[in-house]
């Protein structure tokens, strides 16, 4: 009996990409076994804390690394740690942040929705937010007239497609910050194949999701500076108790680790185009569709199909409302844009989408 049948569940068709509300991604056989390895034993958590942290340092280059419960609680307990620096005293007041700075300057054009705003994952620690810019546009500029004020804890940036107007340069923001004596944070959440890069900026941590590309269990990893790890593994001791990883989700990210080190991405990159050129060329036999293939605006190096059909609003509907739902990316439909991720699908699932796609326009 399968998971869906076990627990009456609705098989889905997830061409969303690595979207929370599906199950964000498929782990592999390997992180299953090690995962199920680990649920009926004991461990010393600081240790497995402390191999977590050398593995994710190992693979990234950072000085340390660090699991916490995923990205969401990445951004809280990054928070914390530039406002506390591992203190104690300060850790335990949390989200009291009497005598602490504790200010978070933020591009206007970065604020974005998760679920929930990143702008709840700050507060949550007790931090105060000033946007800097506006909210199509944030210069360098318009960075360093916010960090010049008082009380300033870190500096947050974000890497994701769904940040508004031009890339902000996150090199010279970081520098920004750094000028004036302020840890740059980077929430690159679905961004984890390019942690090297976003912490080649200068970032003094770099907050990504272990359950996206990664295909761990639910985590997110942090990797950084020693100092700044370390005061956020102290958040245990405070607010981050509730945002804990569990044994199994960092035994998962250990294994997921392993896998990704022996992984041939060009390889895998190739093959995934070829899905998706494979893809698009059926796709654009069906009358009334438009098909093509486009690449990750961050520099993510995935590929996605941009299909354009009339009342694409509808069609997302039709293709949700079947037996099984289709879920696909819906943020373009004003302009009659539907855009599908086909990483984790089966063949047999990219046929469906496309004979659903031909019942539906046809």
């Amino acid at each position: 009996m399968s998971i869906h049948d076990r627990y009456r569940l609705s098989v889905v068709i997830n061409a969303k990409g690595t979207y929370t509300p599906l199950g964000v991604s498929r782990s592999s056989d390997g992180v299953a076994a090690a995962v199920a390895q680990a649920l009926p034993e004991f461990f010393d958590m600081v240790e497995l804390g402390d191999r977590a942290s050398e593995a994710i340092a190992q693979v990234t280059g950072a000085q340390a690394g660090a699991v916490v419960h995923c990205t969401a609680a990445g951004i809280t307990l990054a928070v914390a740690a530039t406002m506390t620096g591992g203190d104690p005293r300060r850790t335990a007041a949390l989200p009291d942040t009497t005598d602490m700075h504790n200010r978070v300057v933020l591009p206007a054009c970065h604020v974005v929705d998760y679920g929930h705003s990143n702008l709840q994952g700050i507060r949550l620690a007790g931090a105060q937010v000033d946007l800097a810019g506006a909210e199509d546009h944030c210069t360098i500029a318009d960075l360093e007239a916010e960090l010049d004020g008082p009380d300033v804890a870190c500096l947050m940036l974000v890497s994701s497609r769904l940040t508004r107007g031009e890339p902000i340069d996150l090199v010279a923001a970081v520098r920004a910050a750094h000028r004036r004596g302020v840890p740059a944070i980077i929430d690159g959440a679905a961004q984890f194949p390019r942690i090297a890069d976003l912490l080649a900026t200068g970032a003094d941590l770099v907050l990504v999701s272990g359950q996206k590309y990664l295909g761990s269990p639910t985590a997110g990893l942090v990797a950084g500076s020693w100092g700044l790890v370390q005061a956020l593994r102290a958040q245990e001791h405070g607010i981050g108790r509730v945002m804990k990883p569990t044994k199994e989700a960092i035994v998962g990210v250990l294994a997921a680790l392993e896998e990704w080190q022996a992984f041939d991405r060009m390889k895998w990159e190739a093959d995934e185009l070829a899905k998706v050129d494979a893809f698009v060329e059926n796709a654009e036999r069906i009358p009334g569709l438009t098909a093509e293939v486009v690449r990750d605006p961050t520099g993510l190096q995935v590929s996605r199909v941009l299909l354009r059909v009339p009342d694409a609003k509808r069609v997302a509907t039709e293709l949700e409302a079947g037996t099984p739902p289709i879920y696909v990316m819906t943020d373009r439909v004003a302009d009659d844009e539907l855009m599908l991720e086909l990483i984790p699908l089966t063949a047999d699932e990219i046929t469906t989408i496309l004979a659903r796609l031909w019942a539906v326009l046809t």
